[in-house]
């Protein structure tokens, strides 16, 4: 399961509404090779299913990832902080043994 925190949520619609974004579009999160612990998380907006989307909804928020993805992603929080040293959009994963210093990439 992906969770999505309150935080999160309430920011996801702030930008959907701002895009001009509709309930079919929906939040895509996957993780990459790169960064300096690793890996890298992606998040965007989409609309189009693929093969072996794992598709999970929380809090009002459909989330999907691929099935690669989803291995490093179980039990993962998307969260948002604002405000002057806020972080923006983050996950919480309970997965990563180590993250940098920005907290933008992790191991596992």
């Amino acid at each position: 399961m992906l969770f999505v925190a309150d935080s999160a949520k309430e920011k996801i619609a702030a930008l959907m509404d701002n895009e001009g974004l509709t309930k079919e579009h929906f939040i895509r999160v996957s993780v990459v090779s790169g960064g300096c612990s690793g890996l890298s998380y992606q998040m965007d907006f989409d609309n189009e299913s693929r093969d072996n989307d794992q598709v999970f909804e929380d809090n009002g928020v459909k989330v999907v990832t691929d099935l690669k993805s989803f291995l490093y992603l179980c039990n993962t929080t998307l969260e948002f902080s604002g405000g002057l040293n806020g972080k923006g959009f983050y996950f919480n994963n309970p997965n990563a043994n180590r993250t940098c210093g920005c907290g933008e990439s992790f191991a596992v």
